[in-house]
């Protein structure tokens, strides 16, 4: 868990700034246990898993229809 957790915050610190990603830290920390807990253990399918759900909780990962 710890290797994902640590590539999720060093990933979205380059796509945002450090300071965002260490206060994100508790939140990715809660959501990767669960998919942890869920059975999930390929470390960068959480590491994915844990961008993608930072991304939509600061609204940077909006979907497009059409292409647009």
């Amino acid at each position: 868990m710890k290797p994902a957790i640590d590539r999720i915050v060093q990933t979205y610190g380059l796509l945002t700034n450090r300071e965002a990603a260490i206060a994100a830290q508790p939140r990715v920390e809660n959501y990767i246990r669960t998919l942890v807990e869920g059975g999930e253990t390929d470390v960068d399918r959480l590491t994915v898993c844990g961008l993608v759900y930072l991304r939509e909780q600061d609204g940077s990962n909006v979907s497009r229809q059409g292409g647009l």
